[in-house]
């Protein structure tokens, strides 16, 4: 054996199927999942906090081509699948989705993802960063007789905003037929598209999985829509905290279960009774009443300074919790986070501190979401 350590070079971050599209658009691109990603745009309504907002009042375009497109299909797939998840897959509708995570045997949360029955196929779109792990764990569990397809030339792109259905309408008519959380496919200029209703910002939105070499032709119909703005990593985050949702190798890990994550509903209330799962025994603990040390909540935070993933949360003298996401909040005009903190604390009002850059600064529990979401749900 040699006395010098291997070197291992590290592996340039991928380009999107838009890259030159992005960068002709003004973007500032930085690594993200082992990707060059648009963290925000030059011009009038660029910035991370313009393109928040925009997205707030108009309609923002979100390039997520780098989240993971799988299909799995065969016979007894859902079922199969079932085995690795606790959500109820097997009496999903077709064109109907749902989310749900992937579990270690013991409870652990290798990843957050969408299932969707998409006729012969569940359609999944997982995290990017998750990807290569996901599809490993796939295929060590799923029987042989399931086929795993993952769709890596196929990019995927987000309209948000509560104008985000009239432009997508007048471009491909039927579309805002879909409520949220259903998909189906559509035809625009000779492209095949898959389109659900859905999305991470919690504003009304779709995202359109397409052919990438295709993906520019549609992205330029949609900015030349002037109620349509390109949209970038920040102000995606700043959206989905304000909306109270979770971001994986953030809010989510392998150290933390569903229940303790604040996803209880994602446990299906049948599942519970039959079990069948990965994680069933731990997700069935913490279900019980004090089965949690910890849980993830919302915080509200005075002033202007925000704190950020790692900053301690204290009761008086006691530390209470970590926080794993945080940010100013445009929308609301203060600082939000969300932390794990000791169960005793997570009532709704609690007043607690957070440490931001040696200072103790006041922060109450508060319920999430911390801007309501307004999807637009069947019937609303």
């Amino acid at each position: 054996m040699s006395d010098s350590e291997p070197e291992f070079e590290e592996q340039p971050p991928e380009k999107l199927p838009l890259d030159a599209w992005h960068r002709a658009q003004g973007a500032r691109m930085v690594p993200f999942a082992g990707y060059e990603m648009p963290i925000q745009y030059n011009g009038e309504h660029g910035g991370i906090v313009a393109e928040h907002n925009w997205t707030r009042t108009s309609a923002s375009l979100f390039d997520v081509s780098h989240m993971g497109q799988l299909a799995i299909s065969g016979e007894n797939a859902a079922h199969e699948l079932e085995k690795l998840v606790p959500g109820a897959i097997a009496n999903l509708g077709e064109g109907k989705m749902r989310y749900t995570l992937l579990l270690t045997e013991g409870g652990g949360i290798i990843d957050d993802l969408i299932v969707t029955h998409a006729g012969e196929r569940l359609a999944l779109v997982v995290n990017g960063a998750c990807k290569w792990d996901d599809i490993a764990h796939l295929r060590e569990h799923l029987p042989d007789a399931i086929t795993l397809t993952h769709y890596e030339d196929f990019a995927l792109l987000a309209l948000q905003g509560p104008k985000a259905a009239e432009v997508l309408e007048s471009l491909i008519p039927g579309v805002d037929e879909l409520s949220f959380m259903t998909a189906a496919a559509f035809t625009w200029d000779g492209i095949d598209l898959w389109i659900s209703r859905a999305g991470y910002t919690g504003e009304d939105g779709f995202e359109i999985a397409l052919p990438e070499g295709d993906a520019e032709r549609l992205a330029n119909a949609l900015v030349a829509d002037e109620r349509v703005q390109p949209a970038g990593l920040g102000a995606r985050d700043s959206l989905r905290l304000e909306a109270g949702l979770p971001l994986y190798g953030h809010d989510l890990s392998l150290e933390t279960d569903p229940v303790s994550a604040g996803l209880a509903f994602a446990v299906s209330k049948a599942r519970r009774e039959t079990g069948g799962y990965f994680g069933y025994q731990t997700c069935m603990e913490r279900l019980a009443e004090g089965g949690c040390a910890q849980m993830r909540v919302g915080l509200s935070l005075e002033g202007r300074l925000p704190a950020r993933e790692g900053a301690e949360v204290f009761a008086a003298a006691a530390k209470v919790g970590t926080l794993t996401s945080g940010g100013f909040s445009p929308t609301l005009g203060h600082p939000v986070a969300m932390a794990y903190i000791d169960t005793a604390h997570t009532a709704p009002g609690t007043t607690l501190e957070v440490e931001v850059r040696g200072k103790r600064l006041p922060a109450t529990v508060t319920t999430l979401p911390f801007v309501p979401h307004k999807y637009h749900r069947k019937g609303a």
